[in-house]
């Protein structure tokens, strides 16, 4: 199917791309990578009037050290994610993760910004930027303003994004010492949507969990985060006996439940074997009859 008639903006910097799209009003839509937008416009389930397209904007890409935290602009590509050492050193939850996301073609043109705008929980790196704890920078008509991921996700495909607003860029707190991750994903081929992905953090401390992260995909409207599993690991003895059948989980919009078990080999981790991984059991959900 062909697209509807729009017309198209593509500005070559962030204020010229606000200006862009704050004039346009709500008719308008941002375009970075595409892969979300473009099979959307096809299939004329989105018809905006103005395209701003954020493809000419250096200052949108790569990623930058910045002390404590590493700050992502909007427009990296999910293989510059996955190739980029500092990512790999300080967030390799966010490049595994990353890794898993489509096909080689659609990581060449997709963006993380791209992909968190879209605001798709069955989407890999929403639950991602969840755990990590990162912070969505957006900019808009009134300035710059930071997002934490917890309230960045809305509802089904909606985001705390104002009509007139720009995603510029994503912070996440570095990863230190004694952090194991994991994202483990279920989907029926292997370049699908995850039908349920798990994305897992754990530090370890003098022989326990000190800290639990359990990001869930698509497993709700917005990515979960299992707050019971985190409570149940976190203080446990940092062993796969300890941990095994840690905690069950039942988000009350699925009609499944899910079953997290550490019980499979060791999460990557700067110091090797720190934790098992968690493995995903889904069941039906019992009645209550």
């Amino acid at each position: 199917m062909i697209p509807a008639k729009f017309d198209y903006v593509r500005p070559d910097t962030v204020d010229a791309a606000v200006r862009a799209l704050a004039g346009a009003g709500e008719d308008a839509k941002v375009i970075a990578g595409g892969q979300s937008l473009l099979p959307l416009l096809r299939l004329r389930l989105a018809y905006p009037e103005v395209l701003v397209d954020l493809g000419g904007i250096d200052e949108l890409r790569g990623v930058r050290d910045s002390g404590d935290a590493l700050e992502i602009g909007a427009r990296t590509t999910h293989y510059q994610l996955v190739h980029d050492h500092l990512v790999a050193e300080h967030a390799g939850l966010l490049a595994q993760a990353t890794s898993t996301v489509a096909d080689p073609a659609v990581r060449h043109r997709g963006t993380l910004g791209g992909a968190l705008a879209h605001g798709d929980p069955a989407g890999d790196l929403p639950a991602v930027i969840l755990v990590l704890d990162g912070t969505l920078i957006a900019r808009g008509p009134g300035g710059e303003r930071e997002i934490a991921a917890a309230d960045f996700f809305v509802d089904y495909l909606t985001t705390s994004l104002e009509p007139d607003e720009i995603l510029t860029a994503i912070r996440i707190p570095k990863l230190g010492q004694g952090w194991g991750y994991r994202y483990e994903k279920f989907h029926r081929t292997a370049q699908s949507w995850a039908t349920v992905a798990v994305a897992a953090l754990a530090r370890r401390d003098n022989g326990t969990v000190a800290e639990a992260r359990v990001g869930l995909t698509n497993m709700g409207t917005v990515p979960l985060r299992a707050t019971a599993a985190e409570q149940a690991a976190s203080g446990a003895e940092a062993s796969r006996a300890a941990l095994n059948d840690c905690q069950r989980i039942e988000p009350p919009s699925s009609g499944i439940s899910i079953v997290l078990s550490f019980t499979a080999p060791p999460i990557h981790s700067k110091n090797s074997s720190l934790f098992p991984t968690t493995a995903i059991g889904l069941y039906p959900r019992p009645s209550n009859g």
